[in-house]
């Protein structure tokens, strides 16, 4: 039984007060769920003080990107000892945002997947379709492209250290959702995929998330299908008793 994982990632909100105001908040809610994995993911400017007070708690501290290599001349990057000096245990890595405005490849995420291994850290490997692309009926070209090029190389026992996170573009931040057999489509499409890329018990393994809308409304619905293990939450993250609402709606 894969156990759910529910991740938060801010993008580019909440100083550090208000990072801190949010995560007390949060704290009251969830913080004696066990049956779900949560992990935060604060802008970079706030991952010292979200650290400090997640202390005891079973809440799991992320980050929203990640350079691949320790240290350097490389303006701007944040590299994988300096998050786990913070305190950082998981990393999102190749979301579709970074893909779209920043320029990110397969072959960058590929880079950053394996820093992020390389120092224990646990990485959110997002793949997804735009809507150009689901119209087309590319959906499953791109997610395979996306998965075999941004995992190549690893070994099985590296691909059980990571998490992906499916994301059709065209439902994030839009409120549209993909239905929850759509999602479930793709995600058994990914288990299938990594099961050739791999092995039948590494693909059992890995948990895929879903990410594009996540609500209390459908997150019930969406952790109801097979292959959906999880949620990476934008907006609805956001706030103290939505996100709540989601991860008590993952325990499966």
């Amino acid at each position: 039984m894969r156990k759910p994982i529910v991740a938060g990632n801010w993008k580019l909100n909440k100083t550090p007060h208000e990072a801190i105001i949010l995560v007390n908040e949060l704290k009251r809610e969830i913080v004696d769920i066990e049956a779900v994995d949560v992990v935060l993911c604060p802008p970079f400017t706030a991952l010292g003080d979200v650290a400090d007070t997640l202390t005891d708690t079973n809440i799991a501290l992320g980050a929203q990107n990640i350079f691949w290599e320790d240290a350097g001349a490389f303006t701007g990057e944040i590299s994988a000892p300096m998050l786990k000096d913070l305190g950082v245990s998981y990393v999102i890595i190749g979301h579709s945002e970074r893909r779209q405005y920043f320029h990110e490849t397969n072959e960058t995420v590929n880079k950053r997947l394996r820093a992020a291994l390389k120092h224990g850290l646990t990485p959110i490997v997002c793949v997804g379709e735009n809507l150009s692309q689901r119209e087309a009926n590319k959906t499953f070209d791109i997610i395979k492209d996306h998965c075999e090029g941004s995992l190549n190389g690893l070994s099985a026992e590296e691909m059980k250290k990571v998490v992906l996170a499916y994301e059709p573009v065209w439902a994030i931040g839009t409120g549209k959702t993909a239905t929850p057999q759509q999602a479930q489509e793709v995600h058994a499409f990914i288990r299938q995929l990594l099961g050739k890329m791999f092995d039948v018990e590494t693909a059992n393994s890995v948990r895929i998330q879903y990410g594009g809308s996540v609500t209390p409304d459908n997150i019930v619905s969406l952790m109801a299908q097979a292959d959906i293990d999880g949620a990476l939450v934008g907006g609805a993250s956001l706030k103290a008793p939505s996100f709540a609402a989601i991860v008590k709606g993952a325990k499966k």
